[in-house]
């Protein structure tokens, strides 16, 4: 019996099957839970080095802080981790987060990315993410000078 399969010949009959390219996550390109790890670590180090940023952490688990970070950018990022905590504007709402932290922490994550060597397109992307946050997390607004 045929299944109209001939080997190099092509008879028109059988299964044909597709396979569709999927283009890998941004998560992916980030260089998955190795790099997201790294870039978490060097984004504290960074930010509690620094005096304006330190004081927001001063009574933070940081080991626990580190990890609900990993995750929600792993989730973010099309990542496979599931982020359980609390959304952007109520992790933040305690805190009197002016337009200047929010742009002193994203340039500790650019800095961050860099330094851990992450792709620069996949850290743009990234970057350009986080700062569609900017308006649940900041939540004091200071007059203009």
């Amino acid at each position: 019996m045929s299944n109209g399969y001939s080997g190099g010949g092509c008879a028109r009959r059988g299964v044909l099957i597709a396979m569709e390219a999927i283009a890998p996550s941004l998560y992916e390109r980030l260089g998955g839970a190795p790099a997201v790890e790294a870039v978490v670590d060097e984004l504290y180090r960074r930010i509690l080095a620094d005096p304006e940023l330190s004081p927001f952490f001063a009574r933070v688990n940081l080991r626990s802080q580190k990890s609900r970070m990993g995750a929600f950018v792993t989730m973010v990022t099309g990542g496979p981790a599931e982020y359980r905590g609390r959304d952007m504007k109520t992790a933040h709402h305690r805190h009197a987060v002016e337009d200047r932290h929010f742009d002193l922490v994203a340039g500790h994550l650019v800095a961050a990315l860099e330094c851990v060597g992450a792709d620069p397109v996949a850290a743009n992307e990234f970057v350009t993410m986080v700062a569609t946050l900017r308006g649940d997390i900041v939540n004091v607004q200071t007059a203009a000078v």
